[in-house]
């Protein structure tokens, strides 16, 4: 046929429509190309090279000649399905989205086509209501339209409802040209959505019945059965793979699986080496190359493998957990943190990734958080040792301490990986067992004597144990074997800052800086120290954009930033960092939050609900895009929007206290005292020790001025837990009710019955201040002194008090509240007025003018400066001050006794 053609460009066409129904795409691409030479405007030519450009893989190619096809007259039905697939295979899914969702096609078949494209598109940028909307039509146009519902499967999936998928799924009939794809979807929701290894196995298998030549069909099984740990299984159903298609990619990287699986990893390396020199964008392949890498010990290669994997998809969970455990390795706890998934908090389907969160939190030193995730960790196969080690972390939990140690030290001593040796050192240091925790890591140094996360657990252990030489030893032995190994850097640092040497903890912070700019876990920890230290707001926010700068490809240096801005009421400047940020960070759900909350600071309410919009988009199953939401609509003053947010919160979580309480509070404002008492009711079901739901009743109460039964809850909720809360708010009932010998009478018993309670304490002295009964005030101070001796604020209340009452040490004890948290300005207003009262003027002077550049705003503050400048005989000072506060007018309460001073001057 090709000799008889010659160069006549129809006959170059028919030959290619021929080689294209026998899907020999590479064949009708050579006649396409030459039939062009001779005939370069032939809208057909062009649009049929595009479709075998299309099934070949070329999907760049494809769209170049579909839009030339399209531009040379080829009707919208021929052209712009085939367009569409071209664009999602090049992940132009706004693009689609943009130019497409409102097109309408003539033909049913080529409008269903194109609908379900620009569902995906939509599904793609997870806007999944859109997706739905467009499959819909999609349907609409072609009830039976199989890829629409193969889509409309993987969107409920999605949102979590495997049966629903299984069900569409149930609607395309056999015979349908895509009925193994169908076999093959439902094949993967069955493994691993509802993980029936079995049935998935028989959906594969079915798939193959259809079509045997099918090849994500054969995957499937080999894969399912490496997965199983069917090894030999696995091994057999690839031979064939390899006979039929030798050198495919698909056959190269089921043989890496199958020697990874073999722990054969130089042989896996060949393959997935091979696999990415046909296909070196392919993220599977990618992941591959990064474990084996990993396994090789190439630490390095791993990471760039692994990063541009998840680049690709981020739903990549093999990847995900490989870069983490690289980064833990490296000390890279900031970058280990941030790569935890999101849903890490909720998710119970992935034990490796809990395993490997517990032993990240547990080197960050957060010992408790890393239990949950011990914890949590899969119970399905009891001769794992990582869920042998789960089963144990169980019974601890459920409070068989001692036999869930022993459980743990026997598979730690029998497994040679080191998880349960983890889970055991964090146990034990979670139980002030350190000594015990000192001997398991000893046994773990032995498992691994090259490694360094044993003397560093060592450290924290002394650390734990206030050995501080000793824990300063360790982390200087870790840094001997990995200068760059941050954690130890940072215990160091804070070391350093709590003996008295805080520029040397700044200059060692410094230099790890210096060697890693993009360690946002440094910058951190500097921060934190030099907020300890007096830093200002400032300062404070210099650090956090060095780290911006120093790691530009992290979300978290913007995100604390806005934050930072955010906590010091400065909304404009945490608009702008996030607005920046999320412009670079389009899909990250912290980032939209910070966005969210600072567009509401703004005033800009309907761009926050955007961006709490598109979190819910991106995390469909969580309650905190709508909780933010109903927080955007309470400063608007849409308390029915807030009020139907924060029910869809509850949707999400039937016990998410935040949306309970809103929404008892919203009752409360509405007179609707039978719901509110009736979701109070319900979270003192769901919580029985907690106070949270004998607050909210006991609120319901107070607003209605029923001080009895107020009286009555509070004392309900004290008998099931002892709270300082609890406790407060009765001592406040019986006082509003009159009864104030009762309420004493209850003050004396708590403080006799609690004497360790010092939130109950600060209460009564705050109480008694209020009264102007100092006295008292001072008592109540003074202990929550002895119980929080590092209570900055108790200090600078006890400070005031004595200087009131003529007492020594006030100076002192100002002094020292300014030395715990410096640049407080009330700390410092109470230091200034003291110091005046001393005669040391010009130490009060400066100091009160820092507190009052500091708060601007708080006229209290210059009020104060105007007296220490009369004392010290600065008049003219004063008279300069009190002119500006008497031009403040009105909106200054302090206005009498300003022009009493302004008198006497």
């Amino acid at each position: 046929m090709s000799a008889c053609s010659g160069d006549n460009p129809d006959a170059l066409v028919a030959s290619a429509q021929d080689y294209l129904s026998r899907n020999d795409a590479q064949a009708a691409i050579i006649q396409l190309k030459n039939a062009l030479k001779a005939r370069p405007d032939s809208a057909k030519a062009r649009l049929m090279l595009g479709q075998a450009l299309l099934i070949s893989g070329d999907a760049a190619g494809a769209e170049t000649e579909l839009r030339k096809a399209q531009t040379l007259g080829a009707a919208p039905d021929e052209v712009v399905p085939q367009l569409v697939q071209a664009l999602l295979q090049t992940r132009q899914y706004s693009k689609i989205t943009a130019d497409y969702a409102d097109l309408q096609l003539g033909r049913d078949q080529e409008r269903a086509d194109l609908k379900t494209g620009v569902a995906i598109a939509w599904q793609r940028q997870g806007q999944q209501d859109k997706a739905r909307e467009s499959l819909k039509e999609a349907l609409n146009a072609k009830s039976d339209h199989a890829p629409a519902l193969i889509e409309l499967a993987r969107t409920n999936a999605l949102s979590g409802d495997i049966d629903r998928a299984l069900a569409d799924l149930d609607k395309i009939p056999r015979q349908s040209t895509v009925a193994h794809e169908a076999f093959k979807l439902r094949g993967d929701l069955l493994f691993y959505g509802k993980q029936d290894a079995d049935a998935a196995l028989a959906a594969y298998r079915e798939a193959l019945q259809i079509n045997p030549s099918y090849k994500e069909g054969q995957a499937g099984v080999i894969e399912l059965l490496l997965s199983q740990g069917q090894i030999d299984a696995a091994e057999q159903a690839l031979q064939e793979l390899v006979k039929t298609a030798p050198g495919r990619p698909q056959t190269l990287h089921l043989q890496a699986m199958l020697a990874y699986a073999k722990k054969e990893f130089k042989a896996a390396q060949e393959h997935v080496q091979k696999l990415l020199s046909l296909t070196p964008e392919s993220y599977r392949a990618l992941e591959l190359a990064g474990i084996t890498e990993l396994q090789l010990g190439a630490n390095v290669k791993a990471e760039v493998l692994l990063s541009k994997a998840l680049q690709l998809n981020d739903g990549l969970s093999m990847a995900r957990r490989g870069l983490v455990a690289i980064y833990a390795r490296m000390g890279r706890l900031d970058k280990a943190m941030a790569l935890l998934p999101e849903d890490v908090e909720r998710n119970d389907r992935d034990p490796g990734m809990l395993a490997l969160a517990g032993q990240v939190y547990m080197l960050h030193g957060d010992i408790e958080r890393a239990q949950r995730y011990f914890a949590r960790a899969s119970k399905l196969d009891p001769k794992d040792p990582v869920k042998r080690t789960s089963l144990a972390l169980a019974h601890l939990a459920a409070g068989q301490g001692d036999a869930a140690l022993g459980e743990l030290q026997s598979i730690a001593a029998a497994d040679e990986g080191v998880v349960a040796d983890m889970a055991l050192v964090n146990a034990l240091l979670q139980q002030g067992k350190v000594d015990e925790a000192l001997k398991a890591i000893a046994r773990l140094e032995k498992k691994r004597p090259s490694e360094l996360v044993p003397v560093y657990l060592r450290g924290r252990a002394l650390l734990q144990k206030r050995d501080t030489a000793g824990a300063r030893q360790a982390m200087e032995q870790v840094l001997a074997l990995d200068p760059d190994y941050f954690p130890a850097v940072g215990v160091l640092a804070v070391l350093d800052s709590s003996e008295k040497r805080p520029e040397e903890a700044r200059a060692r912070l410094e230099a790890a800086i210096k060697r890693q700019p993009s360690n946002v876990q440094a910058y951190q920890v500097l921060l934190e120290l030099r907020a300890a230290n007096g830093a200002d707001k400032t300062e404070q926010a210099s650090i956090l954009r060095r780290a911006a700068d120093g790691a530009p490809n992290s979300p978290i240096p913007p995100q604390l930033l806005t934050e930072h801005f955010l906590r010091n009421a400065e909304p404009k400047e945490a608009l702008a960092v996030a607005q920046k940020a999320v412009a670079a960070f389009a899909d990250n759900v912290p980032l939209l939050d910070v966005l969210g909350r600072a567009q509401s600071a703004n005033g800009e309410h309907n761009q926050a609900l955007a961006s709490f919009n598109r979190m819910q988009a991106l995390q469909p199953q969580s309650p905190l895009p709508y909780l933010r939401m109903a927080s955007a609509n309470l400063v608007a003053g849409e308390r029915a929007a807030a009020g139907e947010n924060l029910r869809k919160a509850l949707e999400m979580d039937p016990r998410s206290l935040e949306a309970q309480q809103g929404l008892v509070r919203l009752a409360i404002a509405d007179r609707r005292n039978d719901e509110a008492l009736s979701i109070s009711r319900l979270v003192q079901k769901q919580r029985p020790k907690e106070a949270a739901g004998y607050v909210l009743e006991g609120e319901i109460h107070v607003a209605d001025r029923a001080w009895d039964k107020a009286v009555d809850i509070f004392r309900t909720g004290l008998k099931q837990v002892n709270s300082a809360d609890l406790s407060i708010r009765l001592h406040e009932a019986l006082l509003s009710a009159g009864r104030k010998p009762d309420a004493d009478r209850w003050a004396a018993q708590w403080q006799r019955t609690q004497p360790q309670d010092a939130t109950f304490a600060f209460y009564l002295g705050s109480k008694a201040l209020a009264l102007k009964d100092l006295p008292t005030g001072l008592r109540q101070f003074e202990h929550v002194l002895v119980l929080q001796p590092g209570n900055a604020i108790a200090l600078n209340n006890v400070a005031w008090i004595k200087g009131q009452l003529g007492r020594e040490g006030a100076l002192a004890d100002a002094e020292r509240a300014n030395t715990l948290v410096p640049n407080q300005p009330a700390f410092m207003d109470t230091w200034a007025m003291l110091l005046s009262a001393a005669n040391q003027h010009e130490r009060a002077v400066e100091l009160q003018k820092k507190a009052v550049q500091l708060q601007p705003k708080v006229l209290e503050y210059q009020l104060n400066l105007v007296k220490i400048y009369i004392r010290a005989g600065q008049k003219d000072a004063a008279r300069a001050l009190l002119d500006e506060l008497a031009a403040a007018g009105a909106g200054f309460s302090g206005q009498a006794e300003v022009e009493q001073l302004r008198k006497a001057l």
